[in-house]
């Protein structure tokens, strides 16, 4: 077989296979909107049915968008998005009954979230804009991770944690904000700083360890992450943004050192965390003697709402109970921290595990646009948007299947909260706008001073963008 190139390469936007996937994303989410309402059809009323377009028509303007401003961007990852986003509002609707809100208040949040990911990419236009803002990137995270604890603006303790803040009627989380300026950052920093991280240290048994004065960012990272831990008492939180950190720092590097000393720090800090702070000490109990009955019925922290999450997962077994025939709104906060549990009690393992298997289609979609970008900073981002969609799902779907001890972190597009909510659909945007700039024409134009090449194509300066070249080619296959 041989494969001759000429100058006319020809590159498919596959956006039509988009367009069919989207519509089959769309038939998913309603129509488990409607098979929730089977048994309840005054739900089937007008309202249900404008609630549904609204959905529809957001979908159709993002798509029309990504036709018009980023026609080379994944075609997978908007319809995967769509599927998980209808499949939450249909369970966050079922179990509102006659007289919730939660839904309405998603469906709102949705279109809100979904309107700013379409400005995002209609005003970027190309990922490599946001390299110039790296440090202002640090101090944005910086405020917001200090915003919940600001007399005037903190909502308070909320379960336990102190994590969101209050505008009139509002509720919002910060922090779900901040781990993308976090990622912007880390990118950002590593992607300049590679080589001086790289500089040879002490070397121990096969583990190149780095200097200490090139460890100062991890470090930082680590006593943020304690920091929320202690101050604002989330486990979650804590944890996935130091992991964030670890992983881009070896993604970066190549070294297993990084990971090793990452885990020594985490495990650390977790066993003193666990020593000394009660509600770190009580998640741990509900973890490994969730049924010891002084446990069980303990107020608060108590391992209630994990073991009635477990049975109501096992009463839906293989197949499930069905959407609407299940019981899930006996378990606490069964739309937002144990949706999980509803799913999986309404439609069984099966059911579970095709949620599961979306969720592993749109991370690894975020980690091949990563891995075709030309740039060492679109890399980095996309790798860590992506690895932090991971890890929210891996600690909530951990947690509630005891695997791990819970957290307060939130199921991405699925539980109920427009501050996850906004923060996951801007993943997707920017996921798209790394994917479009990997798959589209290469960049045949000269590097200017300073142009970042590591990753073998010419990347614009800070602030700046360099033109794409509409270059054609075509593959011949014998």
């Amino acid at each position: 077989m041989s494969t001759a190139l000429t100058d006319s390469v020809v590159v498919k936007p596959r956006r039509n296979i988009e367009l069919v996937l989207l519509v089959l994303a769309l038939l998913v989410g309603i129509g488990a909107s409607v098979l929730s309402s089977v048994n309840n059809p005054g739900s089937l009323n007008g309202s249900f049915w404008f609630q549904s377009s609204l959905l529809a028509v957001a979908s159709l303007a993002m798509h029309i968008t990504l036709r018009i401003r980023a026609q080379y961007a994944d075609p997978f990852i908007l319809p995967v998005a769509v599927a998980l986003n209808g499949l939450g509002l249909a369970m966050i609707h079922r179990l509102d009954g006659s007289k919730g809100t939660a839904g309405d208040n998603q469906l709102r949040w949705t279109l809100i979230a979904v309107a700013c990911t379409i400005v995002l990419i209609w005003v970027l236009r190309d990922h490599r804009r946001l390299r110039g803002f790296t440090y202002i990137s640090l101090a944005v995270s910086a405020v917001l991770l200090v915003l919940p604890m600001v007399p005037g603006l903190t909502a308070g303790d909320i379960n336990g944690a102190q994590l969101w803040i209050q505008i009139g009627p509002f509720t919002f989380q910060p922090a779900e904000i901040a781990k993308i300026t976090l990622a912007i950052f880390f990118a950002g920093y590593l992607s300049v700083n590679r080589d001086l991280i790289l500089l040879a240290g002490r070397k121990i048994g096969p583990l190149q360890l780095p200097r200490f004065r090139d460890m100062g960012p991890m470090l930082a990272a680590w006593a943020v992450s304690i920091g929320i831990l202690v101050l604002q008492r989330d486990m979650g939180t804590s944890f996935m943004f130091f992991s964030l950190f670890m992983v881009m720092i070896y993604v970066a590097t190549g070294r297993v050192s990084w990971v090793v000393i990452g885990l020594i720090l985490i495990a650390v800090a977790g066993t003193v965390a666990a020593q000394l702070f009660t509600h770190v000490k009580f998640r741990m109990e509900s973890w490994y003697d969730a049924f010891d009955p002084v446990i069980y019925n303990r107020d608060p922290g108590g391992s209630s709402q994990i073991v009635n999450g477990l049975f109501g997962m096992a009463d839906g077994g293989i197949f499930g109970t069905g959407l609407g025939q299940g019981q899930p709104y006996l378990v606490p906060y069964a739309n937002s921290d144990m949706i999980i549990a509803s799913f999986g009690e309404e439609l069984g393992l099966i059911g579970l595990a095709g949620m599961i298997l979306l969720y592993l289609l749109l991370i690894t979609r975020g980690f091949r646009a990563a891995l075709g970008a030309r740039d060492s900073f679109g890399k980095l981002m996309g790798v860590g948007l992506s690895f932090v969609m991971a890890v929210q799902c891996f600690v909530v779907i951990g947690g509630v299947t005891r695997l791990i001890p819970l957290t307060g972190l939130t199921t991405p597009f699925l539980a109920a909260g427009g501050s996850s909510l906004l923060a996951n659909w801007i993943v997707v945007g920017l996921l798209l706008m790394i994917s479009n700039t990997a798959r589209g024409p290469v960049d045949t134009s000269p590097l200017h001073h300073g142009d970042d090449d590591s990753a073998g194509a010419s990347a614009p300066p800070s602030g700046d963008t360099a033109p794409i070249r509409d270059t054609h080619v075509t593959q011949e296959v014998s």
